[in-house]
């Protein structure tokens, strides 16, 4: 039987008390989307696979699992409370214990090397479109975008937008677009080499 969640831990967190437990112990990790992620730098697979089968045993001790990309070099950890969609107390918690298991196996946290991607459409009536790319992508229908329930693709956010009427009022401004969230350490650096390679502000 799981234990019952205290009403405090039901709460999503404001961005301010987010930042704020980044700011102080929680260094390792970011915001991005609704989840706080960490990349750990491990070095190696076997660190990498020792690192997942503790954050395992802590996760079920606390009832609370959040998702592990294990890879060659790195392990990627990403929290939130699917209960109440997005972070609360209890991600925070998990995330402190989380970086003690990185430092008690000497791993680095690269924050810096973190990002999240989301699809967007822009488009005058979501009802119309939304169960169609849900279906082509293979995702689940939420308010008002599509997501993958379990978490390895990237969403799809119906962004709203006028509609247009008719060719002759130039294009349909029903069009694609990528948002891509990095930490704010990264900004720079991304920015520059996007404009390196022909974009514009």
């Amino acid at each position: 039987m799981s234990p019952t969640i205290p009403a405090s831990d039901k709460h999503l967190l404001p961005d301010t008390d987010i930042d704020a437990a980044v700011q102080d112990g929680l260094g390792d990790w970011r915001p991005l989307f609704g989840t706080l992620a960490a990349r750990f730098s491990t070095g190696d697979f076997s660190t990498g696979a020792a690192m997942v089968a503790r954050i395992a045993e802590a996760a079920d001790a606390m009832d609370h699992h959040p998702d592990v990309d294990l890879r060659y070099g790195f392990v990627e950890v990403r929290t939130w409370s699917h209960d109440v969609g997005g972070i609360t107390r209890r991600d925070l918690r998990l995330a402190r214990t989380i970086s003690s298991i990185a430092a008690d196996l000497e791993v680095e946290g690269v924050p810096a090397r973190l990002q999240a991607v989301e699809w967007a459409l822009d488009t005058w009536d979501l009802t119309e479109v939304k169960p169609f790319w849900a279906a082509v992508l293979g995702l689940q229908e939420a308010d008002d975008d599509a997501v993958d329930p379990g978490g390895r693709w990237p969403s799809v956010w119906f962004q709203p937008t006028e509609q247009h009427s008719g060719a002759h009022l130039g294009a349909p401004r029903q069009r694609w677009h990528a948002d891509v969230r990095v930490p704010p350490e990264a900004v720079e650096e991304r920015m520059a080499a996007v404009i390196a390679a022909g974009g514009r502000l």
